[in-house]
């Protein structure tokens, strides 16, 4: 093997970042970068949606009789670092928050994110996405 090709591989930790991110294909698992560690969970399941669908309606709710600014549901993404890129199932932003919302993403941190825990994404949700 000539020199050119062992210096070509990165030594260390690959750390992902939002260009990354943004390469990944679209095939319907959740991509999420944390701390620069890329995680992949599949679609939803149909309870799940069914939880976020009605907390969305509750919360929108809200978000019309008080005027606050806006609420999202995933996917959209939630930029808190270069390195980490999330998509939480709903993103609620107050009025005092609103320089947050870009075109292309949330970019800094929510007023209120809710994750629901499902079997293949808790641990994630409760512990690494917790601390972030």
């Amino acid at each position: 093997m000539s020199s050119t090709s062992t210096q070509s591989i990165p030594q260390g930790k690959i750390v992902l970042t939002y260009e990354d991110y943004c390469e990944l294909p679209n095939d319907r698992n959740r991509y999420e970068i944390l701390d620069g560690e890329l995680s992949v969970t599949p679609a939803p399941r149909t309870k799940h949606q069914t939880v976020a669908g009605n907390l969305h309606r509750l919360l929108a709710n809200y978000v019309v009789a008080t005027q606050h600014r806006i609420i999202f549901i995933a996917p959209t993404d939630v930029i808190l670092a270069p390195t980490t890129v999330v998509q939480p199932d709903l993103i609620f932003i107050g009025n005092d928050r609103r320089g947050v919302i870009t075109e292309r993403a949330i970019e800094g941190a929510p007023t209120l994110v809710i994750e629901i825990l499902s079997p293949p994404t808790h641990r994630v949700d409760r512990q690494t996405k917790a601390q972030l």
